[in-house]
């Protein structure tokens, strides 16, 4: 028989588990935090809301939509809408800012030169094919040109994508002649065609016709024409593609207010009325102090000798 000491002493054994030895659990890897200047920072005052991201068009995407079934029948019937605009001129000087390829093969016929000037974010594709090129990478508000030496500028796929838009307006004033004309395509902002991705038109900042009126107004230019293009939706079938033309017209009267475009004729303004703010007109009801003679100002004071 066993003392009560050692059934005790196995009683303690048994509960007791034996030691075993256990590999220790290594930490989890923490990831090395990514360099925050290799990424575009959302500021308010950029384009898009990105900094160091630019939002144009890609060259090679706009030359594959423009080859493509849809790309095609936008063309024409942006090329519809532009032919009731295009004011013929005599000796004409075009030049064409962003992607206007499409149209510059239709209407740059009648013009004794024409060039096609593609934004440097953009990327710069040859125009004309089977002949010299004529195509120039740019600076869209450093237009390599001389002042008044243009007739007109077709801008598509410009606009919505510029930084500055008074800023790139106004370059374009600088090289249009008197009377010149600026011809824009744009996207609509109540459209369709602005809310797919699968088409250059939605990309980038779409306009209203009062927007593009107020600012077009604001860089000394009268807007001429209002004209509208893409009533039809984008469609990706081919099989759907063969309603667009009769969509077209019909949405031209039905629903104008929805089209994917609003395309604008406008004029080159020579002068413009500076308006006198009220500061400045009460400025000059006070009379000059007694003290300083008529004609004595600031040539007068700096003509005293110096001490």
């Amino acid at each position: 028989m066993l003392s009560s000491r050692k059934k005790a002493h196995m009683r303690g054994s048994e509960r007791a588990k034996p030691w075993r030895f256990r590999p220790a659990i290594p930490p989890p890897r923490v990831a090395a935090e990514p360099d925050a200047s290799l990424y575009p920072q959302r500021t308010a005052n950029a384009p898009g809301g990105l900094q160091g991201l630019t939002t144009n068009a890609d060259i090679i995407d706009l030359r594959d939509f423009y080859h493509s079934p849809l790309g095609i029948q936008a063309a024409r019937a942006i090329g519809l809408s532009l032919a009731p605009l295009w004011k013929p001129i005599s000796d004409e000087r075009l030049v064409s800012i962003g992607y206007g390829t499409p149209y510059l093969d239709r209407f740059a016929g009648d013009a004794e030169r024409a060039l096609a000037f593609m934004p440097a974010p953009q990327g710069a594709a040859c125009w004309p094919h089977g002949g010299p090129s004529r195509t120039a990478l740019v600076g869209p508000e450093n237009l390599p040109l001389g002042d008044a030496s243009i007739d007109r500028v077709l801008v598509s796929h410009a606009l919505e994508f510029a930084e500055s838009p008074e800023a790139f307006l106004e370059d374009i004033w600088r090289i249009l002649a008197p009377g010149g004309r600026l011809v824009i395509v744009v996207p609509n902002r109540r459209g369709v065609w602005a809310r797919f991705e699968h088409t250059p038109f939605g990309s980038g900042r779409p306009w209203s016709r009062g927007q593009l009126q107020r600012l077009l107004r604001a860089t000394m230019f009268t807007p001429a024409t209002f004209s509208e293009a893409l009533f039809f939706p984008p469609f990706r079938k081919r099989s759907l593609l063969s309603a667009s033309l009769p969509l077209e017209r019909f949405g031209r009267r039905a629903w104008p207010v929805f089209a994917g475009v609003v395309v604008v004729d406008a004029v080159k303004q020579l002068y413009r009325g500076v308006p006198v703010t009220t500061r400045e007109m009460a400025r000059k009801r006070i009379s000059k102090p007694v003290l300083v003679p008529a004609g004595a100002g600031a040539g007068a004071r700096a003509r005293q000798p110096c001490l």
